[in-house]
């Protein structure tokens, strides 16, 4: 139950520049325009797809089907994440182009943000906190503006009125004690019955939990990921999956993958990618766990082509048992200089795994196919859209990473975007103990958030080992945040060492205090801002962070290494002695990896806890007013360029174009019409 892949949103590792709002100047003509527009907690922007001009015809071509195949899959992450997703997604539609009414009404106007909400989150729930959003419009308004649209247009199922529709559609909308939560992660309660997640249905967490017990074979060493391709469903009083796969559930989107897949494997680079591709094909069709783990081992072993991909069933971050995989893909190829980069620390990960502070016993003897690289996104789809990631491990699979490897990837162009879209934001300004701090952070910072999102991804989740007989599962719950915590570990740890001067990956010795001070000054402060007063720390990433945030902080008090301190009436992290502090990440490095090695449930639940959850209310309300007034958005995500295939006189394709114009509105509206082939109820 690895979970590799690292949000930016979700790890702020240089926050001050993943926090940024509105740019504070015009672009330049000539210049690339990344911000799109702002609204709600969200600000979205656009990445550039630097090199695609210089790809074969060929690769041009392989992006373009697999791209085709990465949109496809939309509709199945709105589903999962709550059975009435769908409908709501499509009713809102219809009122946003069809509605006649007074457009600059209060109403419409909050009821448009809500649907923008809705696309970014792909659902009712926050795609960050899993609460559901408050509808800032009426129901009288709703009722009234569906009355006055033609029927035909709204999501009704056969024979279905108008009066039913709202009478159960309503409350899950406007009724705050119906699903609640998207994720519920709240110790003590059973967290299916009380998740929204459509993962489950007539299911308490004890039966899920004895479902999948029952399939496990202790003995086994290649175990398959039960679980992670269906919905578990009680019928008739009996537990059965509901397989996703072509003739099961998700048929009609999982047919169109398909149908790009198989296009892209007519333009596959090498015959082992298209070897590849059509592992996933199969595995789309047959639904067979065995079969997925095959194609995992082939992924893994694809290095030779520059284009790359994901596209299936891959986090369980959406699952509050950490079983169930969301859908999502992206496209990418690789950036053959900033590789440069993560191939000279993937050469040296024996290095890593042999110096690292664990126990000898939760090492690796031989660390097996870590291949790292620097790659450049083409295309977003499913859970990696709006929101997505700047860094990815995978397979999750805890016997294929020790047999066969893993692939890691750092997404230089979403960093990219990041940081030019955020310059100039005064959020350091705002929240740095010093200008010392901003100068150390304005220096450093991009730099060694790269490489603690390298050493996280490259060597962090594919370090240590499990002892025999642990099942990979054994941390339930809390197995998601003692993953993070760890790989977090491992690239805090290493980003301080003398290694990296040695292998030239930083210029100094004092670089790496850039990413210690705004990891410190995020885990213990900053990250607050993404949580509503009153409420606790859910996410997994927030978890982790906080979790190591407070444990140096408390277990440093004796010597003063890390502090919270009053200036000028506000509050400020203060780091004494970075030395110190990276010894502490050392020993708290060496107990999760004992906790993960071992199965220790108990550790894992005291650790997470104590320290990961609960959040001090007079801090966080400080920091949520010293935030607001920099009128900046906590969360970020994209619009996707736009890819057009060029064909002559005789329909042969000469070229494969690429554009940044499409707007956010503009481009979701396209996607529901184009890529949306489910039906309103997925049964």
């Amino acid at each position: 139950m690895k979970k590799q892949l690292f949000l930016l949103l979700a790890m702020g590792l240089v926050f001050f520049a993943s926090c940024g709002g509105q740019k504070s100047t015009q672009p330049q003509e000539g210049e690339f325009d990344y911000t799109v527009e702002q609204f709600a907690d969200l600000e979205i922007l656009r990445y550039q797809v630097k090199g695609f001009e210089d790809l074969s015809l060929q690769q041009k071509e392989l992006v373009y089907y697999l791209s085709q195949a990465a949109l496809e899959g939309r509709d199945i992450l709105f589903d999962q994440n709550g059975k009435y997703n769908l409908r709501i997604r499509r009713m809102l539609e219809a009122v946003y182009t069809d509605y006649s009414g007074d457009r600059t009404d209060s109403n419409f106007v909050n009821m448009e943000t809500y649907l923008k909400r809705v696309w970014f989150s792909n659902g009712i729930h926050h795609h960050y906190a899993s609460d559901k959003f408050v509808p800032g419009f009426t129901e009288d308004f709703l009722r009234k503006a569906l009355e006055s649209i033609d029927a035909s247009k709204l999501p009704l199922e056969e024979g279905q009125s108008l009066d039913d529709f709202c009478a159960e559609i309503f409350p899950v909308m406007f009724d705050p004690s119906v699903m609640p939560k998207r994720v519920n992660q709240a110790a003590g309660e059973d967290l299916i019955l009380t998740s929204a997640c459509n993962y489950y249905d007539g299911v308490t967490q004890k039966e899920a939990e004895d479902f999948y017990n029952s399939l496990k074979n202790p003995s086994d060493s290649c175990p398959v990921m039960f679980g992670m391709n269906s919905r578990l469903v009680k019928e008739n009083g009996k537990l059965q999956e509901k397989v996703w796969k072509v003739g099961g559930l998700y048929s009609p989107a999982i047919e169109r993958i398909v149908y790009w897949l198989e296009k892209a494997a007519g333009v596959a680079e090498d015959a082992h990618q298209k070897a590849v591709i059509e592992k996933l094909i199969q595995f789309y069709n047959d639904g067979d766990l065995k079969t997925f783990d095959d194609y995992c081992i082939l992924w893994v072993k694809d290095l030779a082509p520059r284009v790359d991909f994901v596209n299936c069933f891959t986090e369980s971050y959406g699952d509050p048992l950490g079983l169930k995989a969301s859908w999502e893909s992206i496209v990418n190829f690789k950036d053959l200089e900033a590789t440069k980069r993560t191939e000279t620390i993937s050469a040296n990960a024996q290095w890593f795994e042999d110096h690292s502070p664990v126990d000898p016993r939760f090492k690796k003897e031989e660390v097996r196919g870590v291949s790292a690289k620097v790659i450049t996104a083409a295309i977003l789809g499913g859970d990696l859209y709006p929101s997505t990631a700047i860094g990815i491990n995978l397979p999750n699979s805890n016997w294929i990473r020790s047999h066969y490897g893993s692939k890691s990837v750092t997404i230089g162009n979403l960093t990219d975007a990041y940081n030019k879209a955020a310059h100039g934001n005064g959020f350091a300004e705002e929240f740095a103990y010093s200008n010392a701090e901003v100068a150390l952070m304005d220096k450093y910072g991009d730099l060694t958030g790269d490489l603690h999102t390298d050493l996280h991804e490259c060597l962090g989740h594919g370090s240590g080992k499990l002892l025999p007989g642990v099942d990979q599962d054994a941390l339930r719950a809390y197995g998601s945040t003692i993953e993070e915590a760890r790989a977090d570990l491992f690239g805090l740890y290493y980003v301080a060492d003398p290694k990296l001067v040695e292998l030239g990956l930083v210029p100094d010795g004092e670089a790496y205090k850039a990413e210690y001070y705004s990891y410190m000054m995020n885990g213990l402060m900053t990250q607050l801002v993404r949580i509503e007063p009153g409420n606790t720390v859910e996410e997994a990433h927030m978890r982790n962070r906080q979790l190591i945030a407070r444990w140096a902080l408390e277990n440093g008090k004796a010597e003063n290494v890390v502090e919270m301190v009053k200036k000028d009436g506000k509050t400020y992290v203060r780091v004494n002695d970075y030395e110190k502090l990276r010894g502490l990440f050392g020993r708290l490095l060496a107990e999760i990896q004992r906790i993960k090695s071992e199965g220790d449930y108990a550790a894992a639940h005291d650790l997470v806890e104590k320290y990961a959850v609960q959040v001090d209310p007079a801090l966080h309300q400080e920091v949520l007013e010293r935030y607001k007034e920099l009128h900046l958005a906590p969360y970020k995500g994209f619009v996707n360029p736009v890819y057009t295939l060029v064909k002559d006189g005789d329909g042969r394709i000469t070229d494969v174009e690429v554009s940044y114009t499409e707007g956010y509105a503009e481009q979701m509206l396209r996607y529901s019409k184009d890529y949306s082939v489910l039906p309103n109820v997925n049964e």
